[in-house]
């Protein structure tokens, strides 16, 4: 990554990279995720890679997974995701990517292939920093506490009225959805790099926190939320056609912000494989086997 200019985006999180291409260097997957690992977030603009070089680096950084576990990827490259407004993929929910699976991704990389002129914004919260702003009393509760998580059918695609599914497309959607068993996570996760902690709850698909009465649970999430969303934490990207946008799902979630009415506005994501969360106290992630916890 010698190569590269190096410029911080905000003051806690983000950085551009600038002059080079992707493509045209040989990286190093543990020299790159230590990069990704400390600004949680990597913006390249005016690559305009195709899909099958988006794969291409994907896989010169990690190990690409399928598009997603219940929604079809590229009929000729199934790493891809494609999330086109026009057909649902709105993502207008704060989220991190796939933590309804026992082992989420580690990063995933979205390219912009249609923008609309004005709007459509994409926003990321550092979840690393919230974490070590909360007070100590608050970082010593969450720490020793377990998440459940689960896939909802309109996740991704928004509330049925906001969406362009089809009623067929929905069902199909809301079938997929109950065959996914859901996972318990630990709430702060240790992460594999850094050794740094970071809250890993998320409004997409967190359902509650284990043990804790419904309002419990809810308070306390959405007091995380609401802290974790905070101006300070966030960081706001104006998209170009040709942008290039990799981000550490370990330690932020995101928001596709929903302003821009009918406009093209289409993307393209790949995942890189990850493991499963780890908390401070050593407890892993796991499907959840014990209904009694998953209940809710």
């Amino acid at each position: 990554m010698s190569s590269w200019t190096i410029t911080p985006i905000t003051g806690v999180f983000g950085a551009e990279l600038t002059d080079g291409r992707l493509l045209d260097d040989a990286y190093d997957s543990a020299e790159f995720g230590q990069l990704l690992a400390d600004h949680r977030l990597l913006v390249v603009r005016d690559q305009n890679l195709t899909h099958a070089e988006q794969v291409a680096f994907a896989r010169s950084i990690g190990e690409p997974t399928p598009a997603h576990p219940v929604v079809p990827g590229h009929p000729d490259h199934p790493e891809i995701l494609v999330l086109d407004a026009a057909r649902g993929g709105r993502n207008a929910m704060w989220h991190t990517d796939v933590t309804f699976m026992p082992t989420p991704p580690a990063a995933s990389i979205l390219v912009a292939d249609a923008v609309p002129v004005s709007g459509g914004d994409t926003m990321w919260a550092d979840t690393r920093s919230a974490y070590e702003a909360l007070a100590h009393s608050l970082r010593t509760l969450v720490d020793g506490l377990d998440a459940v998580h689960r896939i909802t059918p309109l996740a991704y695609w928004g509330e049925p009225f906001d969406s362009a599914l089809g009623r067929d497309d929905a069902q199909q959607l809301l079938d997929d959805s109950r065959k996914v068993p859901p996972v318990v996570h630990p709430v702060v996760r240790v992460h594999p790099v850094t050794g740094r902690r970071n809250l890993f709850v998320n409004p997409g698909f967190t359902s509650h926190i284990v043990g804790m009465s419904r309002v419990e649970s809810d308070g306390l999430l959405q007091m995380l939320y609401a802290h974790m969303t905070q101006p300070a934490f966030v960081l706001r990207h104006r998209w170009r056609v040709g942008d290039v946008v990799i981000w550490d799902n370990q330690a932020t979630m995101h928001y596709a912000v929903d302003d821009y009415g009918v406009t093209e506005r289409r993307m393209r994501r790949v995942t890189i494989r990850g493991a499963a969360a780890r908390g401070p106290s050593g407890t892993e992630s796991a499907v959840v086997a014990d209904p009694l916890v998953a209940v809710r």
